[in-house]
């Protein structure tokens, strides 16, 4: 768990995602997608699927935003991250991915990559600040409206052994 005391936002906190926090997290989903997941799918994420990793942000208390990863061999992929509505313009998705990506490190992941709608500039601008480079598209990847997701790679710091 990491803390942070930010002198306009107040605390902020980042912990691993528990089952109780569901409720909060579709919310947010609803907010975030327009394919939003399910209830089902984040519950099947955090007991059955050993790869997945996710992510809260609080902020004074309740959660702010949230973003999960799955972690295969030495390679991170985001699978989804998000940021309550009123809380959005005030940083808090890089701080969210900067833990995220501190996570995946502390895992041992050496690369991390991610799919964003090849609309989404607000979000590409943010991968490409945090060092993620568009690598390709997936065609078609969204099925509400067909949209090409565009594919992004970072490399990660790799994490020093204290001996």
């Amino acid at each position: 768990m990491l803390s942070i005391k930010d002198a306009e936002l107040g605390n902020i906190v980042f912990r691993p995602m528990t089952l109780n926090d569901i409720p909060d997290i579709m919310v947010i989903e609803h907010e975030s997608f327009t394919l939003p997941w399910s209830e089902v799918a984040f519950r099947n994420e955090m007991t059955m699927n050993h790869f997945a990793r996710y992510l809260i942000m609080e902020v004074d208390g309740k959660a702010a935003g949230y973003c999960g990863m799955w972690t295969i061999v030495d390679e991170a992929h985001i699978t989804n991250i998000a940021v309550r509505t009123a809380m959005r313009g005030q940083h808090l998705g890089e701080r969210l991915l900067r833990a995220m990506m501190d996570w995946a490190i502390e895992l041992g992941m050496v690369r991390m990559t991610l799919e964003v709608r090849v609309s989404n500039h607000v979000a590409q601008s943010l991968y490409s600040k945090m060092g993620f480079e568009p690598a390709g598209k997936r065609k078609d990847y969204y099925s509400d409206n067909h949209e090409d997701a565009l594919i992004m790679w970072c490399d990660l710091p790799v994490r020093v052994q204290q001996g």
